[in-house]
């Protein structure tokens, strides 16, 4: 009987550090991604080691990273979705409506980022490291421009926090003097 309980106990320690781990599925088709598709480098920080844990991205509105996370956004972002995360070609990302209901979260964001999505859309995994692809969606989340209740990313503590990004007050738009 001792024995019983012991494989039991082992069996739910097993399945319980299973489920610590985030699973990451295709934005449009659902299959699940392949992490070792990522660059080796970025792998390891404590930021990554959090991110697939847990699904938090240590790095939402953290203003050590945001600079970083600016300059990745600008260079592969920008061109589709605007300075601002105000759409071109691609879609907004800088308000509540998401063309898909996963990127409300970030583990549904880290996963269009890495796996692409559809359109044009490719995958970025062997772009950006893991670290940076945080960093992106570090500034992806910093442009939103609504009512912070609705971010359901941010936690409680960073909702009370939140300002909307306004890009006059961040020396862009299209102000004259």
């Amino acid at each position: 009987m001792r024995k019983l309980s012991l494989a039991v106990a082992a069996f739910a320690l097993g399945a319980t550090a299973a489920l610590a781990e985030q699973q990451f599925y295709h934005t449009t088709e659902g299959t699940p991604l392949d992490l070792d598709l990522a660059k080796e480098e970025g792998r390891d920080t404590e930021a990554v080691k959090e991110f697939l844990d847990t699904g938090v991205n240590l790095y939402v509105e953290d203003p050590e990273v945001l600079p970083e996370g600016e300059d990745l956004y600008l260079t592969m972002c920008s061109g589709c979705h605007g300075h601002y995360g105000e759409g071109k070609i691609g879609p907004g990302l800088n308000d509540a409506y998401m063309s898909y209901r996963s990127n409300e979260t970030d583990v549904g964001l880290f996963a269009t980022i890495f796996g692409g999505a559809s359109g044009q859309m490719g995958p970025n995994y062997s772009t950006l490291t893991l670290d940076e692809i945080l960093k992106v969606m570090a500034w992806v989340r910093h442009l939103y421009v609504e009512d912070p209740a609705d971010a359901v990313w941010l936690t409680p503590e960073q909702r009370e926090e939140f300002t909307p990004f306004d890009p006059d007050a961040d020396g862009g738009g299209d102000s004259e003097e």
